[in-house]
């Protein structure tokens, strides 16, 4: 009977106070094997030290917190709070000393939640959706779900107010006047009839300046497929180390796309995107410009380029611009 027992279930492993205990080890007719009781007490301590770690986090969690209130008081004159090109450092700062599996896109999430979730104690944040699909923010719940309205959840926390809207001119005023702290945009397109960029030249300290360009970390889990947009709010534009700039260039005339690329590029700025669009008030000729890096209001370049292109062109205004999302390369985890 003994034998029997033995070969078919367990091992004798040990005897305890004239007690013999039997260990199955997983596998029938296989001797060997930790027993039952060793896993649980090593299973109970890496718990018990995941626990403490938790408690860590939890602690500078805190900790930071503290922080930040006193970023608070620094910045208490200061009507819009937000930071898009230190927000853009941070990650870029984390994703560059992160090591082992845990996965990056994750990590990222874990960090915008972090620091929506201080800008919401720093003073009121919200967020404004353009969605043409939808009648009001206060429709059906299911409807509102679209892949922008997706991307600026992603963006700017879970719990963070937001509004859609079927008008991007609604947007854009609710942005200027602070109703709402960001607004989420369509990127431009060659083929937009009304581009909504054009809103944004007239210069002013509340005007929206385009800050930054979602998703900052990729489809993920696709839930957005393939769309992009812009996020725009009145803040003065700053390097994040890893930029692009949207430039408006007004002129009396049609440039043409193959004369104004040649044009930046004589001055060191490099196009990724341009457009034009005929306007009904003087100068009714405008450009948009994507380029490479970062050009701020006062850049020597853009003086550059108003001499190159002559009498034409009235004025070069940049429209914000943003920190360019990461990778694939980049999000790709490391077992090392």
């Amino acid at each position: 009977m003994f034998s029997l027992i033995l070969a078919v279930h367990a091992t004798i492993n040990y005897r305890l106070s004239g007690v013999y205990f039997i260990a199955y080890n997983g596998t029938f007719g296989q001797p060997g094997g930790n027993s039952v009781m060793d896993d649980k007490t090593t299973l109970d301590a890496l718990r018990r030290e995941i626990d403490a770690i938790d408690d860590e986090i939890h602690d500078l969690l805190m900790r930071r917190t503290e922080v930040v209130k006193k970023v608070r008081e620094s910045k208490r004159d200061e009507k819009v709070k937000i930071r898009p090109a230190r927000e853009a450092r941070i990650v870029a700062r984390l994703l560059e000393r992160h090591r082992g599996p845990f996965p990056k896109r994750e990590l990222i999430r874990i960090w915008r939640e972090i620091i929506v979730a201080t800008l919401s104690f720093e003073g009121p944040f919200s967020a404004a959706v353009y969605m043409p699909d939808t009648e009001s923010s206060s429709g059906n719940s299911g409807g509102r779900r679209t892949n922008r309205w997706n991307l600026a959840r992603d963006q700017y926390g879970s719990f963070t107010p937001m509004t859609s809207h079927v008008s991007v001119n609604r947007v854009i005023e609710a942005v200027r006047t602070q109703e709402t702290t960001v607004g989420i945009l369509p990127v431009p397109e060659r083929s937009d009839e009304d581009p909504w960029w054009t809103y944004l030249i007239p210069r002013g300290k509340d005007m929206p300046r385009i800050i930054a360009r979602l998703p900052i970390t990729g489809a993920g889990d696709n839930r957005s497929g393939k769309m992009e947009t812009l996020v725009i709010c009145p803040v003065a534009p700053e390097a994040s180390g890893r930029d692009r700039t949207y430039l408006a260039i007004e002129a009396t005339e049609e440039l043409g796309l193959n004369l104004l690329s040649k044009a930046l590029m004589t001055v060191g700025l490099e196009p990724i995107f341009m457009a034009v669009h005929r306007d009904q008030t003087p100068p009714n000729w405008l450009h948009l410009a994507e380029v490479d890096g970062f050009v701020s209001d006062d850049d020597p370049r853009t003086e550059r380029l108003i001499e190159n292109l002559g009498k034409r062109v009235a004025r070069v205004v940049s429209l914000g611009g943003y920190a360019i999302p990461f990778s694939d390369a980049e999000l790709q985890s490391s077992e090392d």
